[in-house]
């Protein structure tokens, strides 16, 4: 009975907040424009640092790099495609410092809605407060980040970011993750 009432749980919850541990199993379902999708076992969920974010996972880090990657969902936040593209683009310089030109977007579905996806490496000009102007940015080389802009009846920004060999081996499943919506 207590295992019936804890997936009943996670049921009421991942239709409340979005995203719920399935009691039995220990997946994460996210759910985005009322779609689900079960987040990869090597995702580690953790609670949210800020209110501005619908859910976040920790990638454990690959052999040689100093940090862990990181999955960050955002709900309901505003600007078009191309300005929150231009915005991720604008986190990154190569490494002799000028701009990033001709980063790697394409269009693709999640959770059936249009979508556009950017992948881009380079210098990370890392903010613990983005929207802050006066936050200093915290320079860190050798980084990538696979951000989705999805454009349904809610706006969702997913990216996946950290050292460049860590969102190398976690970006065939992120990948997978996307297209799983059903």
């Amino acid at each position: 009975m207590y295992g019936k009432f804890r997936q009943l749980l996670g049921v009421l919850l991942a239709g409340m907040v979005g995203v719920a541990t399935a009691a039995d199993e220990g997946k994460v379902v996210v759910v985005i424009e009322g779609l689900k999708s079960v987040a990869p076992a090597e995702w580690k969920e953790e609670p949210v640092s800020n209110r501005m974010r619908y859910a976040q996972f920790v990638l454990p880090k690959e052999k040689g790099d100093d940090r862990n990657g990181e999955v960050i969902i955002f709900k309901g936040l505003g600007g078009s495609a191309k300005a929150n593209i231009d915005r991720w683009v604008g986190m990154f310089k190569t490494a002799d410092g000028d701009k990033i030109k001709n980063p790697k977007v394409k269009e693709i579905k999640v959770a059936g809605v249009p979508s556009a996806y950017l992948d881009v490496n380079g210098t990370y000009l890392f903010k613990t407060a983005p929207f802050d102007p006066n936050a200093k940015a915290m320079a860190m080389e050798n980084y990538r980040m696979l951000a989705v802009h999805v454009e349904g009846e809610t706006i969702y920004h997913i990216r996946l970011v950290g050292p460049a060999k860590t969102v190398a081996k976690y970006a065939p499943g992120f990948d997978k993750w996307l297209e799983s919506f059903k």
